[in-house]
């Protein structure tokens, strides 16, 4: 298995991401359709896309064919209902995160965060429920439907693949801390999201080291989906309801 240094990882990461989010912030500026629809169409065409390639291209070097084995190299297949176990407890646990961690990084960067967003179309602020409630009700559901697959399933599991799999793996530093460093990178990662880092790194570390530890990044995989899950439901009942 070949390794990837400190330099490589960082362009791996950060490389495709800042592509993405100037994509997302240039086609934003005029943006005729919901913001956050944008955003998942071009997540699905340039940010998945390229994680995957990566993952593909490690596999072609590492085994001789295009596949995702790169992102499962050393993982274990336990049980189904004891890895959806686990990953609900840790579903717990950020969601009480939320609640003591959430609060305070948002209140401490509420004035930050709107000095940004008043120099930007509405559209930029998926909090903002009275600009998707302006759209017709097929384009609402039009647009609840593509955030959902994109969310609850192609972007985690795309993104734990990439993260949990493939760089956790094959970064050089392998040390009881190399999953906490991935985890750090893969919330400043979220260019789009700058200010809940400190939640999602607190919320993210525990099943990224249990996935590191038991080799078994199906938790982390339906840690991420359940996450994401509640957000989108969330998100659908206010948007439609």
């Amino acid at each position: 298995m070949y390794k990837i240094d400190t330099k490589v990882l960082l362009l791996k990461i950060f490389a495709p991401a800042v592509v993405f989010s100037l994509s997302y912030l240039v086609l934003g500026l005029f943006c005729s359709i919901p913001h956050i629809l944008l955003f998942c169409i071009l997540g699905t065409f340039l940010l998945v896309p390229a994680e995957l390639a990566m993952i593909l291209k490690a596999s072609k070097s590492e085994y001789g064919e295009y596949s995702l084995r790169s992102a499962f190299a050393g993982q274990e297949k336990p049980p189904i209902c004891k890895t959806l176990a686990v990953a609900f407890i840790f579903f717990i646990i950020a969601g009480l995160l939320s609640v003591l961690i959430a609060p305070v990084e948002n209140q401490l960067f509420a004035g930050l965060r709107s000095n940004i967003l008043n120099r930007l179309p509405a559209g930029f602020d998926w909090t903002n429920y009275e600009y998707l409630k302006a759209f017709s009700r097929p384009v609402r559901m039009i647009t609840c439907v593509y955030y959902a697959a994109f969310n609850v399933l192609v972007a985690p599991i795309t993104e734990e693949l990439f993260f949990r799999g493939y760089l956790t793996s094959h970064y050089e530093k392998q040390t009881p801390f190399t999953p906490i460093i991935i985890t750090v990178l893969f919330s400043l990662y979220h260019l789009w999201l700058p200010f809940n880092n400190l939640f999602r790194i607190f919320a993210f570390a525990p099943a990224a080291y249990m996935a590191y530890k038991k080799k078994n990044i199906y938790v982390s995989i339906c840690f991420h989906c359940l996450c994401n899950l509640f957000s989108t439901l969330n998100f659908m009942l206010v948007v439609l309801g």
